[in-house]
């Protein structure tokens, strides 16, 4: 296993993240322990989770199968950097109820100890801002981690989902008030959407914090989905069969495979390994359904693409550049 730095801190990180989204709604207790054990033998120490995953009435559920996992000992929990979020409301159907959700204060209190009891743990070692909340003020967000932290309950803070003003905002508040502020961003960025490129990676370069990509293979996309249909006829689904509705990006999409095709690479395992050569990435996130797809995603650590695929894939799929001049000269 690789490691990095998390952004500016002095957290040691896994260069990738195990996201735990699937754990409940499509992977069962046994096989999520499971993956959590066989990462944990590749070395892999950065676990990502929320406080909704689980989804619908049970919410809540991922967070509870890693604690039942931390609670069979072994050190699980001491190797482990534990990373969870909050903004979404917790509210059953038809209970909803005022300040469950969002970053005031009292919701952040009141997760941070719903999460902790769910996790079966005393300290959440990465706490991040799910989304932006325009209605809540960073001075109130800023001092209700200043109590977490002082609690020890919270080590470090991040967002996701941010653009670029935000990280900027949030920081410059933080450090008004002596703090840290955010040390990481998790944002949607892979091959076949690099819009953050324009601002929200520069940002977070510039304040220290590190990037951490959601959904690296864009729903399947970038996962060998034309190959698939024609070798196996599974057809794509979601995300992806949106995507391949399209002409241009079905043709998009057919190049990127030739090209790897070409050169014998896998196409997940390649779009993973680009996100580790892009600046400023800690790791992208991963999400397990099996151990078998866990397998292919560590093999990507490995894996060195040559200066001509390099170019190639950003023939295929351009950036948009940075701002401004992704809009202006």
């Amino acid at each position: 296993m690789k490691y990095t730095q998390l952004g500016r801190t002095g957290l040691k990180v896994s260069r990738l993240v195990l996201g735990t989204m699937n754990f409940g709604p499509q992977t069962d207790e046994p096989t999520s322990h499971g993956i959590l054990d066989a990462a944990l033998d590749a070395g892999l120490n950065f676990v990502d989770t929320a406080n909704v995953y689980g989804w619908g009435e049970n919410k809540g559920r991922t967070e509870e199968i890693i604690g039942t996992w931390f609670a069979r000992g072994g050190g699980r929990r001491e190797k482990t950097v534990l990373a969870t979020k909050v903004y979404g409301s917790m509210s059953r159907e038809g209970e909803t109820w005022p300040n469950e959700d969002r970053l005031s204060a009292l919701n952040i209190r009141r997760a941070v100890e719903a999460s902790l009891k769910r996790l079966q743990t005393d300290h959440i070692d990465l706490y991040q801002f799910h989304h932006i909340d325009r209605r809540t003020p960073f001075e109130e967000i800023w001092q209700a981690v200043d109590v977490l932290i002082q609690q020890g309950k919270i080590l470090y803070a991040g967002s996701s989902n941010f653009p670029g003003y935000k990280i900027a905002q949030a920081n410059e508040t933080a450090a008004r008030r002596g703090r840290v502020g955010l040390v990481s961003e998790q944002c949607l960025y892979n091959l076949a959407e690099r819009r953050a490129e324009m601002e929200v990676i520069p940002a977070a370069q510039d304040y220290g914090l590190g990037i951490i990509p959601w959904s690296p293979l864009h729903g399947g996309l970038l996962g060998g989905v034309i190959k698939k249909e024609v070798e196996g006829g599974r057809r794509a689904s979601g995300r992806s069969a949106d995507a391949l509705a399209n002409s241009s990006v079905r043709a998009q999409v057919q190049a990127y495979e030739d090209l790897l095709d070409k050169h014998g690479l896998e196409p997940g395992e390649t779009a993973l390994a680009w996100l580790l050569t892009q600046p400023g990435v800690t790791g992208p996130i991963i999400g397990p359904r099996t151990a078998e797809q866990l397998d292919s995603a560590l093999r990507a650590l490995e894996l060195e693409l040559c200066e001509e695929v390099l170019a190639g894939l950003d023939e295929i799929f351009p950036g948009p550049g940075p701002s401004p001049e992704a809009f202006a000269w």
